[in-house]
């Protein structure tokens, strides 16, 4: 029996998780395994400072007080007792188009996956006016596991998969996009007269390109990004390999 493991950052009863349990339901047995509430832009985040609890909010529906990397490892090592044939990790309300994926806990969960030589999917649909349509999402989520459940993917990987609202064209094979980014910090005062401070959404002008993941999304294609968790930048190493640097006193 196929076992397929899913996780999210929007928490165990969004609907997005639900959608994606239905429609993954045929592939194999679904077990879901996502926070206990919302951990959007927690990033790769691995709770080591304060202990862990898992419940089982229904049959084979878990939920854990802490990020999706955190649910991954806890459902690999407590509740499937063993490695998962296939992570797929949201559907997030809201895509993670370009450098989002370094904030994403969505695609974290996916990363981890892909860290531990598991095939491993994120799924993110567009957040219109605070609507989602999960629907397409679900089966474009179905259509990628069927076909990497039954093809492989190269180890160390994972495919991270942005669906435009409504209906869509089909895939397209994107690189991750680039944009200028500048992150709105805005400074409130308490009703104690004292500062505080409230992150918001960047600000964003993306960089044209015609393969990126942005651009295929606004064309009305689910964009599919295949990243891996090296972070080296290999073109930066001839670079680094001519700096001037000193070279260590061995010692004896």
């Amino acid at each position: 029996m196929v076992r397929i493991l899913l996780t999210n950052d929007d928490g165990v009863h969004s609907e997005g998780i639900q959608a994606l349990a239905d429609a993954l339901a045929s592939l194999g047995k679904i077990t879901v395994v996502a926070p206990i509430q919302e951990a959007s832009a927690i990033g790769h985040a691995l709770t080591l400072r304060r202990p862990l609890r898992l419940d089982q909010v229904r049959p084979d529906v878990y939920a854990v007080d802490g990020t999706p990397t955190d649910c991954v490892n806890v459902a690999i090592a407590h509740v499937l007792n063993g490695k998962p044939d296939l992570i797929v990790s949201g559907i997030n309300k809201g895509w993670n188009l370009g450098d989002d994926v370094t904030y994403s806990g969505t695609v974290s969960g996916a990363l981890e996956g892909a860290l531990l030589g598991i095939p491993s999917l994120a799924i993110s649909t567009q957040n219109r006016g605070h609507q989602y349509d999960f629907p397409p999402a679900a089966r474009a989520a179905f259509t990628v596991a069927e076909a990497v459940l039954e093809r492989g993917m190269p180890k160390f990987t994972l495919l991270n998969l942005n669906v435009p609202f409504g209906p869509n064209k089909g895939f397209r094979v994107t690189v991750q996009a680039k944009r200028n980014h500048v992150t709105v910090v805005s400074k409130r005062i308490d009703p104690r007269h004292q500062p505080y401070y409230w992150i918001e959404e960047g600000e964003n002008q993306w960089e044209p390109h015609d393969r990126s993941d942005y651009q295929a999304v606004r064309d009305g294609y689910v964009s599919i990004t295949p990243l891996h968790p090296d972070m080296t930048a290999h073109a930066a190493l001839g670079f680094v390999e001519s700096l001037p640097l000193v070279t260590p006193v061995e010692v004896r």
